[in-house]
């Protein structure tokens, strides 16, 4: 099992450093979903990898940088939504 958790925190700490680098490149957008996915994949991988090896204080900062990517997860699906929503109501006629 140590083993698994170790190759999990590995796959997390290339997922967060493969990020940021597309963001500073230029090659990516921090505001855009496939970033917060790979930030929020890489900080709950990290977070098990942390609380397996009883690592508390990086556990509880990537348990609350994973409860960021989860709140703005959401706020970009309710965003996203909203504008689906928007664009298929039908316009109406000016006057009417």
């Amino acid at each position: 099992m140590s083993a698994f958790i170790t190759i999990i925190g590995t796959v997390g700490a290339v997922v967060l450093l493969l990020a940021y680098a597309l963001v500073s490149s230029g090659r990516m957008s921090g505001n855009g979903l496939p970033y917060q996915l790979l930030n929020f994949g890489g900080a709950a991988t990290l977070m098990i990898n942390s609380a397996y090896h009883s690592a508390w204080p990086s556990a509880i900062l990537n348990l609350v940088w994973s409860g960021i990517g989860v709140w703005t997860l959401g706020r970009l699906v309710a965003r996203r939504a909203t504008a689906r929503g928007q664009a298929a109501e039908p316009a109406t006629a000016p006057g009417r």
